[in-house]
């Protein structure tokens, strides 16, 4: 019999990986806290220990995705050139993301809903109303974040654009004229 040296990092780790793909396959409703739990061959307890719930763990994967907080960095002006880059690589980029599955297939419960508008909120649009600065810099992050949420899901529904030179272009004269 192998015994497990307890490694809480590692522990973590597995059921992270074991959420995504879970919540990837059959959507946050149908998967039980048990099922990752087996599937990452951990203590069913350990979720509640290291996440709190399983919406916690939910608001974990989430906030393990990447986010544009690193487009943000840099002058001012040149932002709205690096959020169209950021946003046309996302257009011609695959829709099909585990993350992507999941949240689609989730949409609808209310603890999910929640963790969404969480993230989208503090991933996005309070860092680049921050950023922005202004009486109304929350209203023109919310438009650009309004463009993010729109390319992403023109391309779930209709598959990656086809890569075009003056794409980036337009985006930016978009951001620019959202972020003004």
């Amino acid at each position: 019999m192998e015994v497990r040296v307890r490694d809480r990092e590692a522990t973590r780790e597995r059921l992270l990986t074991a959420a995504r793909a879970l919540f990837a396959e059959h959507g946050y409703e149908q998967v039980t806290v048990r099922m990752i739990a087996a599937a990452a061959d951990a203590n069913i307890a350990l979720v509640g220990r290291y996440f709190g719930s399983k919406a916690g763990l939910f608001g974990e994967v989430l906030a393990g995705e990447r986010s544009v907080a690193r487009v943000l960095d840099g002058d001012l002006a040149g932002l709205p050139r690096r959020l169209a880059e950021y946003a046309g690589q996302r257009m011609h980029s695959d829709p099909e993301s585990p993350i992507l599955r999941a949240l689609e297939r989730s949409a609808g419960d209310p603890e999910v809903q929640a963790l969404m508008t969480e993230r989208l909120r503090t991933a996005l649009v309070q860092p680049l109303a921050a950023r922005l600065g202004g009486d109304d810099a929350l209203t023109r992050a919310r438009m650009a974040a309004a463009v993010f949420l729109g390319i992403g899901s023109l391309r779930r529904l209709l598959g990656p654009s086809d890569p075009s030179s003056d794409d980036v272009d337009r985006l930016t004269a978009v951001f620019e004229a959202c972020l003004r």
